[in-house]
């Protein structure tokens, strides 16, 4: 940095552009390494009757445990899909999760076996009455009002 005083008697700073290229470099790194960080979660877009939902995809089994938890929110249009690799009797609970969900089991067809609503952190589990590979979860009501019932079928063409 170089102080001197001008020709008028005002005292100047200049400070040196190593600095400030040095500055500019360190941000624009932060940022790069911010934004390639950050583990964007696998979504798709399913059609619920007509209405869009997107999934995000829950595949390992790391991802099915973690589920929604610790969430404070979920908007109206999305959810999680949950994949299995065999059909089983599939079984959820709502440990830490604070909102309102409702659950679609879904076979491996892709027909919907069983729709149920689930409290927050319900520890009560809730099990499909058939083998099933699929579990969709979605605000509480949004199956209602898309007009999902048991026995329609969802298009997971795309999940494979």
């Amino acid at each position: 940095m170089k102080v001197w005083i001008d020709f008028t008697g005002t005292i100047r700073v200049r400070r040196s552009t190593a600095i400030i290229k040095g500055l500019f470099i360190s941000v624009v790194l932060c940022f790069v390494l911010f934004t390639s960080c950050r583990k964007e979660k696998p979504s798709i877009v399913l059609s619920i009757n007509g209405r869009p939902l997107i999934v995000e995809i829950a595949r390992s089994k790391k991802q099915r445990q973690q589920g929604l938890m610790h969430r404070d929110k979920l908007d109206w249009n999305t959810g999680m899909l949950f994949i299995f690799e065999n059909d089983k009797v599939l079984s959820f609970w709502m440990k830490d999760t604070k909102i309102p969900l409702s659950i679609a089991f879904i076979d491996k067809y892709g027909k919907v076996t069983d729709i149920f609503d689930m409290k927050p952190y319900s520890l009560e589990a809730v099990t499909s009455t058939e083998k099933c590979r699929y579990a969709i979860e979605v605000n509480k009501g949004f199956f209602e009002e898309s007009g999902l019932a048991v026995g329609d079928t969802v298009d997971l063409r795309m999940v494979k």
